[in-house]
Order: structure tokens, then C-alpha cells, then sequence
């Protein structure tokens, strides 16, 4: 953890009054200032801290007011909280990476475009580290905004490109935001997933219906981690210095993942390395806990990632380091 925002939360500890729903001022003007240095708007926005990002993730389509009869664009391979809050409202999930191109009746017999309400889309993606170019993502919205539903682009990994610069969708929006909303996390760029950080921006129309809800319903970031959230947002350094120490744990598993005989797809950015041996996602799941490497299998993720298995940066230098010694003894 940053000394920084340590510090930040530790002085913000004498909070006895509640806090802002919307984010103090102070929150507000550091969110803004890293969404116009990092995802580089055109048009005027909103923000809105979130209670980390799988908080919003999940409750989306309810606070939007979805039910059933409406659906859900979700990627093909993808986290799985985005069909979970699908169908806590009872929503159809469709399952598409390019809407604008796919025939939606082709996808779910269930729904036509008519039903789409909500559109998400994950670049860099969670598992597969996939980076969509801009143009991909002006053309998603602009199909979204025909038939009036609204883009969530889950940006959560934004700042850990490594073979592509990824972008984000309010940069290729066009000259409005209107429909609209990228969301962000501080877990991954600022080592905060224990503070439960992280913020939407994007549509200022439905940032301002997003907070009336959540005032109603009790989401609201806590006063010392919005203290803290300012500190990370104020700086570049510490983020810098996590995006060093990814990358080289990326570089070492990596090249035992490759030399084991495995092929790593997209990958180009995030926190994991999308790889398959040609097997299915579980006999490389218990090959690989044979070896006491731990690892998620594909299909955790949609029925198309049942030959493909995640692997997460996220252990430490050494258990990285024993991961990739392991790989490479068994080959030997």
C-alpha cells in the first residue's frame, strides 16, 4: 500500500458525520481531473464514487430500472458479475463482442435489439487482457445509442496496457457522452481492492439518476476512503511503480507459460494471461494443480473459454517466480 493513502485514510479516521453519496468536492474534482487526463472526453460528464466497482457492476441494471423483458449485452468471455446483475432484475443475457455487427436474433432467440437496454463492454478485458481499438468502441455505441440502450464500459484495467494502448470508450464517444458510462476501479492501478474504491463517469444525465438511487439506497463510499481516493488519484508515481512490478512478473510467467507448450491469446493488457494447451479449461486445471499452480478455469467465464484457463499476476514476486520454476522443471 501507497504510504500516501495510507496516510490519507489515517487522517480522515475522525469522520463522525455521513458522507456524501455524491463524493466530497475534493473527490469530485480529483475524479474529474484524472478522467480528462486519462480517458480524454470530449463532451461534458459526470462522476459518481462507486463502493469499488463490482458493487456498481453488479446493481447496474437495477439502478437503471431493467426487468424482465429487457436485455443485457454481455461479452462472450467475461466476468461473470455482469450476468449476475442481469439476472437479479430478471433481464435476458445476451452474449456478444460486437453487437453492431452480430445479428442480436442470431445471438438469443429470446430478444431482438428492440430489448437491449444495456450494453457492456470490457477493454481491457477480464480474463482474456483483449484491447478493443476505438473505432470498435465508436461503433458500439453508436448501435447502442440507435436503439437506445446504454454502454457500460468496464474500464478497470485501463491504466496496464502492455502490447496495446488501450482506450477508453468516452474517448471515442463522439463530441457528447450522452448513454455513456465508463466505469473505474482503483484495486488494480493503486493496490486499493481493500478499500472498496472506485467511480463511474460518463453521461451526466444518468450519473445524476444513478446518484438519486443510490442515495435512497445506502451506497456510499465511506469518508475515509474518499480521503484516500484523492491521494491515489493526486498521483502517478505509485501507479507506475505497480505497473513495473506486473510487468515483470508478466515477463517471467509468461515465457514458462509459452515454453510449457501452451499459446497465450489476446493478453495484450490487464492483469492475466488468457492461455490453453488444446485441452479442456479442467484437465489444464488439474494438470497444472498437480504442479501447485493454481489457476481459473475458462469456462468460469462463458461456455467459450472451456479450452482456455486464466492466469493471474497477482501472487507475489515469489510465488510467481516458484510458479514459473515449476512450469519450467515439469518440461524438463
Amino acid at each position: 500500500m501507497p504510504a500516501a493513502i495510507r496516510a490519507a485514510l489515517s487522517d480522515a479516521a475522525d469522520s463522525p458525520g455521513y458522507p456524501l453519496t455524491a463524493g466530497s468536492p475534493a473527490l469530485r474534482e480529483a475524479i474529474a481531473g484524472w478522467v480528462e487526463r486519462t480517458c480524454r472526453p470530449a463532451g461534458a460528464f459526470g462522476v459518481l464514487p462507486t463502493i469499488g466497482s463490482k458493487e456498481l457492476v453488479g446493481w447496474l441494471p437495477t439502478l437503471l430500472g431493467l426487468g424482465p423483458g429487457d436485455a443485457v449485452v454481455i461479452p462472450s468471455v467475461c466476468y461473470p458479475t455482469y450476468e449476475v446483475g442481469a439476472r437479479l432484475v430478471g433481464a435476458t443475457v445476451i452474449r456478444s463482442d460486437d453487437p453492431a455487427a452480430d445479428s442480436v436474433d442470431s445471438v438469443d432467440s429470446v430478444a431482438d435489439a428492440s430489448a437491449v437496454r444495456l450494453v457492456w463492454v470490457n477493454s481491457p478485458g477480464n480474463p482474456t487482457g483483449r484491447v478493443f481499438p476505438p473505432e470498435h468502441l465508436a461503433a458500439t455505441v453508436e448501435w447502442a445509442r440507435s436503439i437506445d440502450a446504454v454502454v457500460a464500459s468496464d474500464e478497470c484495467y485501463l491504466p496496464l496496457g502492455w502490447d496495446a494502448e488501450p482506450a477508453s470508450a468516452l474517448s471515442a464517444c463522439g463530441p457528447t457522452t450522452e448513454g455513456v458510462l465508463a466505469v473505474h476501479s482503483l484495486s488494480k492501478r493503486s493496490n486499493l481492492a481493500g478499500y472498496r474504491a472506485g467511480f463511474v463517469a460518463g453521461d451526466p444525465a444518468l450519473v445524476a439518476t444513478l446518484l438519486e438511487v443510490r442515495k435512497h439506497a445506502g451506497l456510499i463510499v465511506p469518508a475515509p476512503v474518499q480521503a484516500a481516493m484523492v491521494a491515489a488519484l493526486s498521483d502517478e508515481s505509485h501507479v507506475a511503480e505497480q505497473r513495473e512490478r506486473y510487468g515483470a512478473r508478466r515477463a517471467v510467467l509468461a515465457k514458462a507459460v509459452v515454453e510449457a507448450g501452451f499459446r497465450i491469446d489476446h493478453s495484450e493488457a490487464g492483469l492475466y494471461l488468457w492461455a490453453t494447451d488444446g485441452a479442456s479449461a479442467w484437465s489444464t486445471v488439474d494438470r497444472l494443480a498437480d504442479l501447485g499452480i493454481l489457476v481459473a478455469p475458462g469456462d468460469f467465464y462463458g461456455p467459450a473459454g472451456a479450452s482456455h484457463v486464466r492466469i493471474a499476476l497477482t501472487a507475489s514476486d515469489e510465488r510467481c517466480a516458484a510458479a514459473a520454476a515449476r512450469l519450467t522443471a515439469a518440461v524438463a
